[in-house]
């Protein structure tokens, strides 16, 4: 049997118990625009490219974040130091930098990234 065809990430939903603050901090930190408010669910959608990142409410008993994680979120951008100037004046640390790529945390903890590092199209 032939494995079938992957395309690129379709959704991320990040789980949390203060959806307001991360909406905040994706949109008006990171400028990712706002495709839906569910009220109801007290969820927001943000775009991600061809793809959606989902900021949802998490139930009582998950988890928090843990802290001081590595995984994270990485996000493609053009200019790493006009990056670092609009994190510093905003507030947010940067806890590591590389040659390409500025970490930082969001309001839960998790590890964000805005990276140059160039990856070839189509490379497995």
């Amino acid at each position: 049997m032939t494995r079938p065809p992957i395309g690129a990430i379709h959704h991320v939903a990040l789980r949390t118990s203060h959806v307001e603050p991360l909406d905040r901090f994706y949109r008006e930190l990171l400028g990712l625009p706002l495709l839906r408010r569910d009220a109801a669910r007290g969820s927001v959608w943000l775009g991600l490219g061809e793809g959606v990142l989902m900021l949802e409410p998490a139930s009582p008993d998950e988890p928090a974040v843990v802290r001081g994680t590595r995984e994270l979120i990485a996000f493609a951008v053009l200019d790493r130091e006009a990056w670092r100037a609009w994190l510093a004046a905003a507030g947010v640390p940067i806890e590591e930098t590389t040659e390409h790529t500025l970490y930082f945390r969001d309001p839960d903890g998790r590890r964000v990234a805005v990276s140059t590092y160039p990856l070839p199209l189509g490379s497995p």
